[in-house]
Order: structure tokens, then sequence, then C-alpha cells
């Protein structure tokens, strides 16, 4: 702390301010190499962060990168008064976004299966490959508990439940820190996922109690127990507070409440927008102040607000040189931290000609196989023989490698080339039975009006004995972020899903319903296989298949994944983390619904078509031995509950048991039910196991009547089952008094597998 200290006291205002800025890497290149001259105008001060050297357009190597990075920071430390390295931040959402590093299923394929432990391993592999071309800092997990699908950026999180994305979140932070290894980003700083009318970036109404109960439980869970090192405020506003202008959130809640000791970094262009798209500021100095002042330490991804503006509030007397000194301070802890300050250097001798080495690709594919929901098996057709004649794989996302990736994976984002192999799923079909055995046709575009392909198509599904389609979205940025597209543009394009690019209709998009209607009258019978990143309204068509894989945006290794599924090399075992709904018109739709919240439409009932938590087996589970200890308690103490599980079928696989709490009575209007633990076992055929869940009370607390965080008294239910809505035993539990909790430290349950 005190060479922190009294580096801060060495430093002139400019020096200082410079900290709490990033500039491109494109600011910093001429003819894609590093430019003296441009360092010497845009660094000469020093500078808090370089944006996006691996993730850029620039499509460097890996060995490129590193090199790169090095000259960067040699000439910081050598070129400059401080001689202060950078910090170099990426994006890393399901993967390192640099050419040729491992694409890993989107954020809510990841959230699909339930295992946390797997989540760790692909946050550990991401710092690895982040570590080896000089990463600092990952602006990921995303932390937003999505309550409208609609909105684009569902794809991104972990699905609808706040215990299940804290828990994810929190694996997730744990791989990626490591022992201080690099900074993970938990973003969006809150309730992002609930914009009005499912609209990127659109005001969000929530209570207060709502605000902390779900969207800021995952938040404080990363802070308290995941020691998060970086916290990126949302777009949008809260109550016509935007968030990048709101000290109750960024210092009141985050610091002051919870302690919270790592950088508060703008999300893009963040700060502008309080005076472009808010209008609480109307000029950059005001829209610098009200952000500092709120305590948002850095500025994204350009030298903008936090510059010349900031100067002349401070000169003005409209800042005091505290507030700067504060956030630099911040700053310099954390890149301390990191071992910045000693040795900034990578090793490029030490960087691989390509990232994305076997063991990663193994862990990418057992990631897309754990992703994997099974939504609908008729006359168990699925899994598929082998033997099987002629099997016709038709669709728009059949053969596409793009469309098996994420918003902001590499290609994905950049629409560049990724250096790593993408394996389509009629790939993984041909490999599984030879080419001689697969017909294949395109049969429409994702969004386009055409049908010209069909003809193809339905020619092919009558000579075949299965219809594999392969259906869904496809992820990428929007052309525009304030225009639709004209239709020219967007037949080229086509992403329907990812930042910016929501939704009013849930439905497959384009013809692709048509294209399964004309299908389905060959009379084959159609394995469907969706391709997307967030839940569709499957109903018009749910009758014209016999069987529903949900994949998501599997990754590179998704076409080998959902093959094994198809023909049975590995059984389904992911489950939804957020819910199907019948149409469109149901949102918001999900199972931690309030009780009132139970009645029909006009024609059309309130449930939906897949429930949370819900997913098929190519086995049976049977649970039995509900053991609850003890029935009465104290407001500060744990209850054991214990069932054994046992495969009783003919096929190993696996199962995710689900803890759901629900209070009988409450001096609130409690969820008709909340996830409070999980587990994800393997069995073998005949093999049982127990499950074990420890619970501590204070898992339970919530906000009373008078907005405190206390344990309440009274009848608890507890649910087990293997989705939200089918429960397989229960039973019920005493508090015997109320607790009030003055700093929460406990917030999930603990689970043990005998």
């Amino acid at each position: 702390m005190n060479s922190i200290r009294s580096l801060l006291n060495q430093m002139n205002l400019e020096e200082k301010i410079a900290q709490l800025q990033a500039i491109p890497i494109d600011a910093l290149i001429e003819e894609k190499e590093f430019s003296e001259e441009k360092a010497k105008k845009y660094l000469k001060l020093g500078i808090g962060q370089i944006t996006r050297v691996a993730g850029s357009r620039l499509g460097l190597k890996p060995k490129d990168v590193a090199k790169l990075v090095n000259k960067i920071q040699k000439f910081l430390v050598e070129n400059t008064k401080m001689k202060i390295p950078a910090i170099i931040h990426e994006e890393c959402l399901s993967g390192l976004m640099g050419y040729s590093s491992t694409a890993f299923p989107q954020a809510i394929g990841l959230a699909s299966t339930w295992n946390l432990e797997l989540v760790m391993d692909i946050a550990s592999v991401i710092r690895s490959q982040g570590r080896l071309v000089g990463v600092n800092q990952c602006l990921s997990p995303v932390l937003d508990v999505c309550k409208d699908p609609r909105w684009g950026r569902c794809e991104e999180t972990y699905g609808e439940d706040p215990y299940l994305v804290a828990s994810m979140g929190l694996a997730y932070i744990t791989g990626l820190q490591g022992d201080n290894q690099l900074v993970a980003t938990a973003k969006h700083f809150a309730a992002h996922g609930f914009p009005e009318g499912g609209r990127n970036i659109a005001q969000v109404h929530v209570g207060n109690r709502e605000l902390r109960e779900t969207f800021l439980f995952p938040f404080e869970v990363a802070v308290k127990i995941g020691k998060v090192m970086s916290i990126m405020p949302a777009y949008h506003e809260i109550d016509g507070i935007p968030c990048h202008g709101n000290p109750q959130l960024l210092t009141n809640i985050l610091r002051q409440e919870w302690g919270f000791d790592g950088i508060v970094v703008s999300d893009y262009d963040g700060i502008r927008q309080l005076e472009t798209i808010h209008r609480v500021a109307s000029n950059k100095m005001e829209a610098a102040i009200l952000a500092l002042e709120s305590g948002v330490d850095i500025e994204f991804p350009t030298i903008d607000c936090y510059s010349e503006p900031l100067v002349n509030a401070l000169t003005e007397g409209l800042v005091p040189e505290s507030l700067i000194d504060r956030a630099v301070e911040r700053v310099l802890r954390i890149k301390d931290r990191l071992g910045l300050l000693d040795n900034p250097f990578v090793n490029e001798n030490s960087v691989p000609e390509k990232l994305d080495d076997h063991k990663s690709r193994e862990l990418a594919l057992k990631t897309a196989r754990e992703s994997i929901v099974l939504l609908k098996n008729e006359n168990n057709i699925l899994p598929l023989s082998k033997n099987v004649n002629k099997i016709a794989v038709i669709g728009p996302n059949a053969n596409d490698p793009r469309n098996m990736l994420g918003d902001y994976t590499y290609t994905g984002h950049l629409n560049i080339d990724s250096g790593i192999e993408i394996v389509t799923v009629l790939q993984g079909v041909v490999k599984k039975v030879g080419e001689s055995k697969v017909l294949y046709a395109k049969g429409c575009d994702i969004a386009s009006e055409s049908k010209e392909g069909f003809a193809e198509a339905i020619e092919i599904a009558r000579q075949a004995d299965v219809i594999i389609a392969v259906m869904g979205e496809k992820s990428g940025l929007p052309l525009s972020w304030t225009d639709i597209p004209s239709e020219e543009e967007f037949k080229k394009y086509q992403a329907v899903t990812g930042e910016g690019n929501d939704r009013s209709s849930l439905r497959l998009p384009g013809v692709q319903e048509e294209l399964l209607k004309e299908l389905y009258k060959t009379g084959k019978p159609i394995i469907l296989v969706l391709i997307n990143g967030r839940p569709l309204v499957l109903s018009p068509i749910i009758n014209y298949v016999k069987a529903v894989i949900e994949a998501w945006f599997p990754g590179e290794e998704g076409g080998n994944a959902i093959a094994d599924v198809i023909f049975g090399d590995y059984n389904p075992s992911g489950r939804l983390p957020i819910t199907f709904p019948m149409d469109t018109g149901q949102i918001p739709l999900y199972y931690n619904r309030k009780p009132s919240s139970f009645r029909p439409y006009v024609m059309l009932r309130s449930s939906p078509l897949f429930t949370f938590g819900y997913g098929l087996s190519y086995t049976q589970f049977e649970y039995s031995n509900l053991e609850v200890t003890p029935k009465e308690i104290g407001p500060n103490s744990n209850i054991a509950i214990s069932i054994d599980v046992k495969n009783v079928g003919k096929m190993e696989g696996d199962d995710v048991v689900q803890l759901y709490v629900s209070k009988t009575f409450s001096s609130v209007a409690r969820p008709v039910k909340e996830l409070k633990g999980f587990a994800k076992i393997h069995l073998k055929p005949g093999e049982k196991r127990r499950v074990k869940f420890i619970l501590p009370t204070e898992a339970l607390a919530f906000y009373d009547s008078f907005m405190r965080l206390v344990v309440e008294k009274g009848e608890y239910q507890l649910l087990i089952g293997n989705s939200s809505e089918n429960i397989i035993l229960r039973d019920i539990f005493r508090i015997k008094e109320t607790k009030p909790i003055v700093e929460r430290r406990i917030f999930l349950s603990n689970v043990q597998i005998e």
C-alpha cells in the first residue's frame, strides 16, 4: 500500500487521469505494427488499460499478440515518467476472444450443464490462454438474471434464476481469477436482463426488494464469496437513475455494504451515454463528474469523458482531486495485485502457434455434450440406430460453422476467420454413419422469406428414413444500433440474437416453421435440433416433430456433441436454465413467480411449454428415502436434507437433483418456490447413491415489509425433483424465531454425494 501511495504522490493531474483511461489497440497501430509515433501521442502520460489486443480486427496470431503486448508494456516502462504498465483487457464470455482460442458453448449452454466444476475448468483454460498472450482482465462473467428472453443478450446469461446464476458466476470467477492471476469483471450491474419490452439498454422496472433479492444477489455472491476484482455497470436506468451515474449502486451498496475493493470499469461508452442517451448530463464534463462521483473508476473503451473534460472540471473546482486519487489508487492496487508493477511482460517463446490444443478441445466437447437438453423424445425415437439406411440432414444451421458460435466469440463478434476447426451437425452425423448414408440440403436461410431451397429439402426428405432438421438462430452484433437494416443487408447478415438483436417474437425466424411443416407432410419422422441463444416458442411446430434437442450455441465441438446425443454415444444430461413459453405474449414467464401470477389468458393457459430445470434422459431415475433433520430449528442453524437416487433404467447417465424451498406463509408475498441447491450425479444402471444437501437457514433470508434482511420464522416446504414442476419428494420444517441478518455471509447450500 505504501508503494501505491508513493506512486500516487509522484503523479501530476494529467498522469493520474491517464490511469483512468483506456485506448483501443487500433489507435497504436500502423499497418498492423506497433507505432512508436502513435504511442508517443497517446501513451506519453501512461494509460490505465489497452482495449482488445487479441480480439481486434487486426486478426493477430497468438505470438503476434504477445509481441505487441510486450512492445506496449516496454514503451510504458521505458518512455513514461511513472513507468506504470497497462492492464490489457479482452472479452472472454465463451472463451478468450482471440485467433485460435478455444470456442466453448455460449453461457446459456454452460448454465444448462448445471456442472460447476466444468464451468470452473473452462474459466481456468480461458485464464491460461489469456495469460499466455498478455491478457490481464476479462470482461466476463455476465451475471444478469434473464427475465425476458426477447432480449438479445439472453444467450450471454446463465438463465432466469438468481441462485443458478450466482452459482455459475462464482465457479467462473474462481476459475478465471485463480490466485490474483487475472481480473474477472462481473457485469452488468444491475438488472440488465429485464429491460422494458426486452429491448437492450431500455429502462428497467423493478422495486427495491426484487432488485436486491433477484438481480443484485449474484453480484453480492461474486463480491463477498468470489472476491471478484472488477464490476461493470449496465447501460440502462432504474427509476430514472442510470447505472453509470448511480452512487447508491456503485458506492453505497457495492463498496460500503458489500466491501468491494476492486475497480469499477464503464461499459463501452457508458459514461458518454449519460449525456447522449439518458440526458442526465448536458456535456462530457458533467457526464465525467457524475460517473466519477458515483464510483466509476475507469472509462472504456477509449479516451473520451475521462480526459480534458475531467481536467476542466477539476480546474473549475467542480470535482475534488481526492475523487481522482481514489479512483487511481484503486487502479494501481489492482495492477499491483496482478504483479504488473513488478513484471508486465509475457514469454513470447512459450506462446504456441495455436491456443486451442487437444486438451482444450476435449473440454469443449465434454461441455457441449453436457449443455444439450433433450426436450422431447416421442416413443423413444432417440437414440437413433447407426444402422439406419438414409438420413436427411436439413436446415440453415445444419452445416454452417459460423452459426455454432455465440455473439462474443472471435468469429461471432468480428465475422473473421477463427483459426480453429468448428464441427457442424452435418459433419458430426457423417462421422457417425458414413457419408453414403447422409443426404443434405440447407432448405432455407435463418431469417429470409425465400423458399427456393424447399424443393431440394423435400426431395431428399422423401428419400430418407429419418430427418434431422437443424434450425434456430444466428448470433452476432446488429448491423445498426438504432435502425432496422434493409432487406438486402439483412439477407447477408441474418443475426437475430446476441447483443442488440432483440426480438418481438420468439417463434422460429424466417420460413423455418413452414419448412418444418412441408417436411412433416413427407411422413418421415423429424428430429429437430435447435441451435439458438434464447428460449423459442415451439408450440406451433412441436407436434410436427418426434424429438427436440436444444443445443444452444454449442461451440467448436458442437457437431460432434449433438451427433453423440442423437446416436446414443452420450446420454443427454442438460437441464433448462430458463423457461420456454407457449407464446411470446406470456413473457415475462418464469418458474419463481409470485402466488398471484397464476391466471390464464382468454385463449391460453399461463403455464409454459417447458419449465425451468426440465430435461429428458435415455434412462430413468428413482428418488426415495427423504430424510430431513432437524424438523424444527433456530434461525442460525443448518438443515440436512438427504435422498437416495437410483438409476432404474438400462443406460448410464447423469441426473440433476434440484432442491426448492417455499415458505407457506410470509410477511411479504414470496415466490411459489425458489431453487436452493442442486447436484449433478452420474449413475450406472442399477447404481444408487445418497445425495445430501446442507442448507443454512441464512440462505433462506429475504427482505421483509420494512426492507430488513431476515430469516423469518414459520413453516417452510422442501421440494425435491428433477425440474421445477416435477416435484417427486417433499417435506416441511419450521424455523422457531425471526432473526435479522446484519451482514450476510452465507448464500448457498452445500452438497455431498455419498
